[in-house]
């Protein structure tokens, strides 16, 4: 076993495991901005360290760079969803106007 099949196997554990995480949390908090709370590290760190560790897996070249590219579209996606979702619910339980500009 190489040092870059460790890294691997560490990115995929420490990925994987933010991605459980998660998902208990979706499952246990009842509120809408507490499951948006525990969803946004699946999508910020979650998703992104899983496709860091196919990366390094799969070595240099091209599948590796479309794989970066994947963990960093996730990474800003997931970020700008949060945010989405959050002022949605936000307008959808009064807590701000629907003109409101922020």
């Amino acid at each position: 076993m190489t040092a870059r099949h460790v890294c691997a196997l560490v990115l995929l554990v420490v990925g994987t495991g933010v991605l459980l995480l998660s998902a208990v949390g979706l499952v246990a908090l009842p509120r809408p901005f507490q499951r948006l709370h525990a969803l946004t590290p699946a999508s910020t760190v979650g998703g992104p360290l899983v496709a860091f560790a196919l990366a390094v897996e799969t070595g240099p070249g091209r599948a590796a760079v479309k794989l970066l590219v994947i963990a960093v579209i996730v990474a800003f996606g997931g970020a700008v969803t949060a945010m989405a979702i959050g002022r949605a619910t936000a307008q959808h339980e009064h807590l701000l106007r629907k003109d409101s500009p922020e």
